[in-house]
């Protein structure tokens, strides 16, 4: 067997496999796991896989059938043993005896649960007949673009035959379901012999005998696609109608995008704050620069498993690649209406086609944005949500792309999209996803966050929910820190807080990153403990530039951002207990942390007209684990009191109220305490100190 595949990347790997023969459902997930590595394959989510081995019945101790397969809303590329299901194969075929019709379809679903046979499974899912009514120990049911295309193809079924002759079957659309399944079976039985089935609109069915047979038939399938599809389009001579437009260069797109996303984010943002993502590869340009591009994105996509990620139809912006997005007055002028008639059409698009018991209407926003020239937007309520959105919707491009090669492409009916999308199946899943997090669709930029308090700030905001830009000007460190978290919740830039332009380019790939900012720590600084005499003008200068010069520019530039969203937003700046309490050999560090105090205040009361909450907090002996203690700050300290430094953290720890050492985490939960629970609060403090009577506000 040929080893090398064109189109699909050929990962089975013999050793690995050879280390789990015998263990049937090992293999069934590594089969999984590498067949959900190539996003051409099947995307996030998508598809579904199974085997069937056998079992001792634990009532009966009878050798039995059972079949394993991907639990509802799994992912095939990170299947864990813990995210499947295990069903008595024979139950799940008697179902037939009481299936009463497509009006029945929702009832077998809660049926499914009593064919279970492991009772740590994860809820079965509903392509559970789909493979449980086929014969064949190895089952993929998956979602190629290639094969997708010919499924979406006008004559699909004439196509199938052409491709691979009579040995695949070919089923039209049908809503997954029981029903569905018995479509497969009866294929099945009517074409023995075949290698495996197309569904119309839908994706793929391919089997085997074994995990690596069924792998390899999968792959041969796809590869057979692809070749077919490549040949037509060079047949063809042009894609998608030619090019429409040119591309902006690389850079340029990319500053458009950010300087664009914050304003696409307050519009999308109408119902519920969202995240954004941003793309512009090679195949997204050759789309949106397309003379096709007018006719193919109304038409929506096919894939149920794309529309469900992307809405219907995407929103395609009327913009020129030379506007001047920076603009904000000229183009909400524009973006409004084309916001406000997607809207509508959503709506009407409800209204036409909702039943007597259909949910009601969600988030009439799009989640997909085309900007001709330049990209693709999409937003959604978390980063990972938009950015498999996008990934799903350049899916569907490649669909598009085949498919107008083969023929012409054809998307589901609306109603049929309708159905799939206001599913009471679906509309239950939705509801049995945990509650949000409490900074869930929160962006934050924190500055000093390469380590020590900036660090466990942003550690906080990650935990609670928010995406976090870390920025420091210390490049190792941001690169140290940014490995301590998963993917989708940071992204790092380095900042020089004393410099315009440096701050510029954090919040610039803040808003490429996510769409825009909603939180704005500044936490970098440095402390300098000398007298009077022999504080020398770089040390003020160097305190004055990084603590009020930084916090000034973060809070001019960021406040840009806030007011383009219209969501309001949260400033929470960490001073200290040393700019309300006079101490020896202070002058510098105290100054400049009583001035970074009181311009929080001036800018509570400029911009509490914008829900933009401005507040302080003001640690205190923050010796373990802070990076500011870790030099010469901390000797002139020891110094001051006339103690060791080893003796500082039980020396600031003696001199509080509580008598407690002060931790980054103490001032992160200070921090978190304003942008989450405090929504009333502005010009406000927080002293986290243990309690220092002399640090009193009042």
């Amino acid at each position: 067997m040929d080893k090398t595949f064109k189109y699909v990347n050929y990962l089975w790997d013999d050793k690995k496999a050879n280390a789990l023969k015998g263990k049937e459902v090992d293999l069934f997930l590594y089969r999984s796991n590498i067949l959900g590595a190539d996003l051409r394959i099947t995307n996030y989510g998508g598809g579904n896989t199974s085997c069937k081995t056998i079992e001792k019945d634990p009532l009966t101790n009878e050798d039995v059938e059972v079949m394993w397969i991907k639990g509802s809303g799994g992912d095939i590329g990170t299947l864990t043993r813990s995210g499947i299901a295990g069903l008595y194969t024979n139950r799940l075929r008697n179902l037939k005896n009481v299936y009463k019709g497509l009006d029945d379809e929702d009832r077998m679903v809660g049926l499914f649960n009593h064919c279970i046979y492991d009772l740590d499974s994860r809820a079965p899912s509903i392509d559970t007949p789909l493979h449980g009514l086929l014969p064949f120990k190895h089952i993929d049911h998956l979602h190629p673009d290639a094969l997708i295309a010919v499924a979406a193809a006008e004559d699909s079924e004439k196509i199938t035959k052409e491709i691979w002759g009579d040995t695949m079957g070919w089923v039209p659309w049908q809503r997954p379901g029981f029903d569905l399944g018995l479509q497969l079976e009866k294929c099945l039985n009517e074409n023995p012999g075949i290698r495996g089935i197309v569904l119309g609109s839908h994706g793929l069915f391919t089997w085997g005998d074994t995990s690596y047979e069924c792998y390899m038939n999968s792959l041969e399938v796809i590869e057979t696609a692809s070749a077919y599809i490549e040949q037509k389009t060079k047949e063809k001579g042009s894609v998608f109608g030619g090019e429409k437009i040119k591309s902006l260069p690389s850079e340029k797109r990319k500053e458009k995008a950010s300087e664009l996303m914050p304003l696409l984010r307050g519009l999308c943002s109408s119902e519920k704050p969202m995240i954004g993502h941003f793309t512009d590869s090679d195949v997204v340009l050759e789309y949106i620069n397309s003379n096709d591009l007018e006719r193919l994105a109304p038409m929506g996509t096919s894939c149920p498993d794309h529309f469900l990620r992307t809405k219907i139809q995407p929103l395609v912006l009327n913009l020129d690649t030379a506007e001047d997005v920076s603009n904000t007055d000229s183009i909400l002028k524009k973006l409004q209406p084309a916001f406000e008639q997607y809207r509508q059409e959503y709506a009407d698009y409800y209204n036409a086609c909702k039943h007597d018991n259909s949910p009601a209407m969600r988030d009439p926003n799009p989640v997909i944005i085309i900007y001709p020239g330049v990209g693709i937007f999409s937003f959604a309520k978390n980063k990972q949500t938009a950015r498999v959105a996008s990934e799903f919707y350049v899916n569907a491009i490649n669909v598009m792309r085949g498919a107008e090669a083969i023929s012409a492409y054809t998307s589901l009916p609306r109603q049929e999209a309708f159905d799939i999308e206001y599913w009471l199946l679906e509309e239950a899943k939705l509801q049995r996803m945990p509650a949000e997090q409490p900074l869930s669709r929160k962006v934050a930029i924190v500055t000093g966050a390469g380590g020590g308090i900036g660090k466990s700030i942003a550690d906080k905001l990650v935990a609670e929910g928010a995406n976090v830009v870390l920025t420091d000007i210390n490049e190792d460190y941001l690169k140290d820190a940014e490995k301590t978290y998963k993917k989708d919740q940071v992204a790092i830039a380095l900042c020089d807080v004393t410099k315009e332009d440096s701050i510029k380019e954090a919040f610039s790939k803040a808003c490429l990153a996510f769409g825009g900012v909603d939180i704005i720590v500044h936490s970098a600084g440095l402390a300098i403990s000398k007298s009077l005499e022999d504080t020398e003008l770089k040390d003020w200068d160097l305190l004055q530039n990084i603590l009020v010069k930084g916090q000034f520019l973060m809070a001019q530039q960021g406040v840009a951002i806030l007011k383009k969203q219209g969501l309001g937003g949260d400033i929470v700046n960490i001073a200290s207990k040393n700019g309300l309490v006079a101490g020896p050999n202070n002058v510098g560090y105290g100054t400049a942390k009583a001035a970074q105090q009181h311009m929080t205040r001036l800018l509570a009361a400029e911009l509490g007209e914008a829900k933009i909450r401005v507040n302080t907090v003001n640690p205190d002996g923050v010796i373990v684990g802070s990076k500011i203690w870790e030099g010469e700050w901390a000797e002139g300290r020891a110094k001051a009191y006339g103690i060791s430094v080893d003796e500082l953290p039980a020396h600031y720890a003696k001199r509080n109220l509580l008598n407690e050492i002060i931790y980054p985490e103490d001032i992160a939960n200070g921090v978190f305490s304003f942008v989450a629970i405090l929504d009333k609060s502005t010009g406000n403090i927080i002293n986290v100190d243990g309690g220092m009577a002399n640090a009193f506000v009042r």
